[in-house]
């Protein structure tokens, strides 16, 4: 048997430790600790302090800058588990000098940094830009949704929320009834009474926090006019469909350049649906590039690409006012590609079947003029060459009321046969109108040539690869903090990591 020196990991060795030597060169901590150090106007922090005669001395910002980036880019977003390091790990000790900040400091630090985080997130990229690490020819946009520090559970209308009130309301009267009733049970034990009595306090608990809050919120109205979804916990989030299903969280929108995938802007958005969110994603590229080069024509060469999320009339509209090239696909893009186009004959055929008649059951004679109900009824022409749709002129044409109440077809005709009184049917027999080209067609035809597809094939190659580092590489896959700022915040800090990583990564000079 061969014989081996003996080891434990229980026990404790006590030796001297340099800082310095710890952060070794060539590492990410190392370029981290230059770059704050150097390359970072850190002045932006001085307006929070005012201890410059009384008052206790600060930690420096450029210490928690420096434990913080470095914390996240191991996917540590807890302010208790920075602190933590820094009080176990070298690394931590090294780059904080062995302060070791409490964690309501750290959280502190990171939850009111809105004023200076774009000023940091600029300096990172004026790094970016000296090293000719950003080509300005393609900027990908994309959205990212992830979850955030609120519960979907208590997701809702007003009238929802007054619904779930009224349950919870019911639920404790029926507890306290059945109390009552059984009062005097000696089978009942002390503990089942006490849970019993627990579970009340924790359902009125709830009741109150709804009263409370919809006392102090209004009702969140849509595009539409109509009520849409609020959160309790976190009013500013949303409700949002992933590919992994329903989360409550916020989606966090990217401009990314397509030399090296450098982000050039990034924001949060407490709003599932991308069609309103190109815009400020645009004007906020050009303000990034206006306050570090000096230039508003960041777009003059450079085309812009975007899924089919944030394609719509009026976003193709301003990006045509602005004179910007992009390339941004309505949602039946890909039925029109030649590769999928026997993509149908492998599906399973549907037999759809209309649950009410349309307008192909009814007979209709065009040089006549008359229209026939499924049932032989004649209609009366209610409207002639008046009616329009998609640019084609119609006659309208109406059954008559006495033939409709007496109809045994009149719940296959009618969507309401308590409330409507009789069929109305348009036949499109008109010429079409001349209409100016909308900017989806022109949008159609700019990305269906071999140029286009070209281009927009860059996207996903562009940006899903910096999404897929953030969440999966890195693993911040989510909001630890609530409302749109805090978020906000977070969310350009997760960006800046990823760029100080690509500055690692192409900047050998940073690192050693």
């Amino acid at each position: 048997m061969p014989r081996f020196k003996p080891y434990s990991y229980n026990q404790m060795k006590l030796i001297p430790v340099q800082f310095k030597d710890q952060v070794l060169p060539g590492t990410f901590e190392y370029a981290l600790n230059y770059i704050v150090d150097n390359e970072l106007d850190l002045k932006i922090f001085e307006p929070r302090f005012a201890n410059n005669i009384t008052g206790a001395p600060a930690f420096d910002p450029a210490i928690l800058l420096k434990i913080i980036l470095y914390a996240y880019s191991r996917g540590i977003t807890s302010s208790r588990r920075i602190a933590q390091c820094c009080e176990n790990n070298i690394i931590f000790k090294a780059l904080s000098c062995d302060t070791m900040p409490h964690f309501t400091t750290i959280a502190n630090f990171i939850t009111t940094m809105e004023k200076e985080i774009s000023s940091l997130f600029r300096d990172v990229l004026l790094i970016c830009t000296e090293m000719n690490l950003i080509g300005k020819t393609m900027f990908a946009i994309d959205g990212c949704k992830m979850p955030s520090n609120a519960s979907k559970e208590w997701s809702g209308t007003t009238k929802d929320f007054q619904k779930k009130k009224e349950k919870i309301e019911k639920t404790i009267e029926y507890i306290m009834n059945k109390h009552r009733t059984n009062d005097g049970n000696e089978q009942l034990s002390v503990t089942m009474k006490q849970e019993e009595i627990k579970h009340v306090e924790n359902l009125q608990k709830k009741a109150k926090k709804i009263q409370d809050w919809l006392k102090k919120n209004e009702e969140k109205i849509g595009k539409g006019g109509k009520p849409i979804k609020s959160n309790i916990t976190d009013n500013e989030s949303a409700k949002m469909k992933t590919s992994h299903g329903v989360i409550q969280g916020y989606n966090g929108v990217a401009a990314v350049d397509s030399k090296h995938q450098i982000i050039v802007h990034a924001e949060a958005f407490g709003a599932g649906q991308e069609h309103e969110l190109l815009k400020p994603i645009i004007e906020g590229t050009q303000e990034n590039f206006k306050a570090i080069e000096k230039t508003e024509e960041i777009f003059k060469e450079a085309d812009i690409t975007a899924d089919s999320g944030f394609h719509t009339e009026n976003n193709l509209k301003m990006l045509s006012e602005k004179g910007i090239s992009a390339y941004i696909p309505d949602n039946k893009f890909r039925k029109r590609d030649s590769r999928f186009v026997t993509a149908e004959r492998h599906k399973k055929e549907k037999k759809y079947q209309p649950k009410y008649f349309t307008a192909r059951e009814f007979q209709y004679n065009k040089e006549t003029g008359k229209a026939i109900c499924p049932a032989g009824k004649e209609l009366w022409l209610k409207c002639k060459n008046n009616v329009t749709s998609n640019g084609f002129t119609g006659a309208a044409y109406m059954g008559r009321v006495a033939d409709c109440k007496a109809c045994g077809k009149r719940t296959k005709c009618l969507r309401n046969p308590e409330t409507t009184l009789a069929r109305q049917v348009v036949f499109l027999d008109g010429g079409r109108k001349v209409q100016e080209e909308s900017f989806t067609k022109k949008m159609i035809k700019k990305i269906e040539t071999i140029k286009g597809r070209f281009i927009y094939s860059k996207r996903m190659g562009t940006v899903e690869p910096v999404f897929a580092n953030i969440r999966h590489t890195i693993g911040l896959d989510r909001f630890s903090l609530r409302s749109k700022i805090k978020v906000n915040t977070q969310w350009l800090l997760y960006c800046i990591i990823h760029n100080l990583k690509k500055i690692h990564t192409f900047s050998p000079q940073m690192a050693y």
